[in-house]
């Protein structure tokens, strides 16, 4: 097998069913759909800062692997922050920008960022990968938020130092509860009392609670949500990333993978959360071990990833954007859900630590010594942060 890394640019010069050959439906964020949709409607191009320049292997015509991939012009919209490095960088008279990216973009959600064909020897995708990343000429490349096998891969086959950084986040999977009452039956009383609480009192203010998947998501549902997820960043006087014509895209493009969980007051709708549904399990267990769930064969993932709110309620946040997810997992047979980025308030809610890793390559030598120094001690935090958060977690050993 003689490998051919062909540089694509933009989604645009392929097509769905070459990309989505390798990728499949394991991980909505790699599909052409997906990131095919940022593009198109200017989320993720070169005017905002995102220019394409994917990646993708090739073995005679036959398409084999691909890599996202972005020539970036800042560190907006990526959640593993390198700002001081790149402030550090331009005092010494260095261009830190462009920068090369592999990353999905406004997503920091683990996950493969590299597809590769099962029957294809990944140590020799990756190796052809890494050569021509190095050759691009660019002073850094930057790996987030991939799959810990992933991370493992390209640190064995890239020729030159890749340095790691480690951050906390959280997530729940399915250890054989049944349904949302098995669930909280793991939990300690108080911490099992407080989440019933949580649901009585939005019982009781009039809020109902329904989830649209495929079809049931039309142009009503998904405009409401969209005034819902602008909320969110005009509250804290930012301008949201995506676009309603993202969304709409997304819903038109892969309405299979998506999952609206909407709040309603009487007959007003006032908050929501979407979600992304990939079919195959992603990730390991909280103790890093691979885990097997019960449901659907091999399992699959709940991404919770964009919520907005028109009223202000205690607990809103929660029941839409965890509990309403937990149920879903348990009815659907998904047996992971990954709620999103941070929030320590996930702990006591059922969600475990996890570590994220994230991979980074500096091309001048010294610049790269500072920032390991740094990435060597910040790990070094984050795994003792990890240690204690595992002994907040809600369950206990004996069921009350």
């Amino acid at each position: 097998m003689v490998l051919r890394v062909e540089n694509i640019g933009s989604l645009a010069n392929t097509s769905a069913a070459r990309w989505n050959g390798v990728v499949g439906d394991r991980y909505p964020f790699l599909r052409y759909e997906f990131l095919a949709a940022l593009e198109g409607c200017g989320c993720a191009d070169t005017d905002t800062g995102w220019e394409p320049d994917h990646l993708m292997v090739l073995d005679g015509e036959r398409v084999v692997a691909v890599l996202p991939r972005y020539a970036k012009y800042h560190s907006r919209g990526e959640y593993v922050f390198d700002w001081a490095w790149a402030d550090a960088w331009e005092r010494a008279g260095g261009d830190y920008y462009p920068k090369s990216l592999s990353a999905i973009p406004f997503t920091p959600a683990m996950g493969p960022r590299l597809a590769i064909a099962d029957d294809v020897d990944r140590h020799e995708v990756v190796t052809a990968l890494a050569a021509v990343i190095r050759e691009s000429g660019l002073q850094s490349w930057h790996l987030l938020f991939a799959d810990s096998d992933e991370v493992d891969d390209w640190q064995a086959a890239f020729d030159a130092p890749l340095m790691e950084r480690q951050a906390v986040q959280f997530a729940w999977r399915d250890d054989h509860f049944g349904d949302f009452e098995g669930f909280l039956a793991r939990m300690s009383s108080r911490k099992r009392k407080e989440i019933r609480r949580e649901r009585r009192k939005l019982a009781e203010q009039g809020f109902v609670f329904e989830r649209l998947t495929g079809a049931r998501i039309d142009d009503d549902a998904l405009a409401q949500f969209y005034r819902c997820y602008c909320m969110t960043y005009l509250e804290r006087g930012q301008r949201p990333y995506l676009s309603l014509e993202f969304f709409t895209r997304l819903r038109d493009g892969m309405a299979d993978a998506l999952v609206l969980i909407r709040a309603s007051v009487g007959e007003r709708a006032v908050a929501a959360a979407l979600c992304l549904v990939g079919k195959g399990f992603e990730g390991r267990s909280f103790e890093g071990k691979d885990f097997e769930g019960p449901g659907l064969e091999g399992g699959g993932t709940l991404y919770g990833r964009y919520w907005g709110s028109e009223v202000e309620a205690d607990f809103l946040h929660f029941e839409t954007c965890y509990y309403q997810g937990i149920e879903h997992c348990l009815e659907r047979g998904l047996t992971r859900f990954d709620p999103g980025t941070q929030g320590e308030h996930k702990l006591t809610r059922g969600f475990a630590p996890v570590i994220s890793r994230s991979l980074h390559y500096l091309e001048h030598p010294g610049f790269r010594d500072a920032v390991e120094d740094f990435c060597r001690e910040e790990r070094t935090h984050v795994q003792a942060y990890f240690e204690q958060c595992l002994l907040r977690l809600p369950f206990k050993s004996d069921v009350d």
